[in-house]
């Protein structure tokens, strides 16, 4: 049996306010525990998906929020410390949100009491997906190599990082078809990859540059 084509796909998003806010530091740890995990999401990769030609990133929008609207820099830099790479679960990565920082404001007394200027607070927002399909599809690693080149980098957001974090697959989609198609080298390469350190072009070329040397 041959491996199963690769189709390529894409998304559109639809943004919706949740009606919750926070003023102070307190509230947006509240809010973390109690928005669905779709916001988690939102919050940590709405920069990079606006921003896809910046590298790095700028840091996810509680760490953001935290820094320019509370004024706080270390509770800031603490939010902009977490790797979003390590998490393959959005559970885990609202656990992690939370454990910092509780543990922040215990030991802060300063950063409990402080509040945001007001029309400055932090709003809650969601992600819907809408995942679409492309017309792009590959029977083989040539193939995949020649539409990952044409492919709109929306496409390429979806399957390296849609594809792990919020449907908590486990790994990108590229690096799973690879595999199937016995390409392990490559697929792990694409695997260990830090997709957040490029742009979505730069992220782009290194795909090809990896896939090229595995379709020679």
């Amino acid at each position: 049996m041959g491996i199963t084509p690769f189709e390529f796909k894409s998304r559109l998003i639809l943004t919706e306010l949740l009606g919750r806010k926070a003023a102070t530091l307190p509230e947006l740890t509240d809010g973390i525990k109690a928005v669905p995990l779709s916001s988690i999401y939102h919050h940590t990769h709405r920069f990079l998906q606006q921003h896809h030609f910046l590298s790095p990133e700028p840091p996810n929008d509680f760490a953001y929020w935290v820094t320019n609207m509370l004024n706080d820099e270390i509770a800031g830099e603490k939010l902009a410390s977490i790797d979003v790479m390590q998490f393959g679960k959005l559970s885990d990565l609202r656990r992690r949100f939370i454990e910092l920082l509780e543990d922040h404001l215990k030991n802060a007394e300063h950063s409990v009491s402080r509040r945001c200027p007001d029309g400055e607070e932090f709003h809650f927002m969601s992600s819907h997906i809408f995942v679409v399909p492309t017309n792009k599809v590959a029977a083989n690693v040539q193939e995949f190599r020649d539409c990952l080149k044409t492919v709109s980098v929306h496409s390429i957001y979806f399957h390296m990082f849609e594809a792990k974090l919020r449907l908590e697959k486990g790994d990108n989609d590229f690096s799973i078809w690879l595999r199937s198609a016995g390409k392990e080298k490559e697929a792990e390469q694409i695997s260990r990859l830090d997709p957040y350190t490029f742009t979505l072009e730069g992220l782009r070329e290194k795909l090809l540059e990896i896939v090229s040397n595995g379709a020679s």
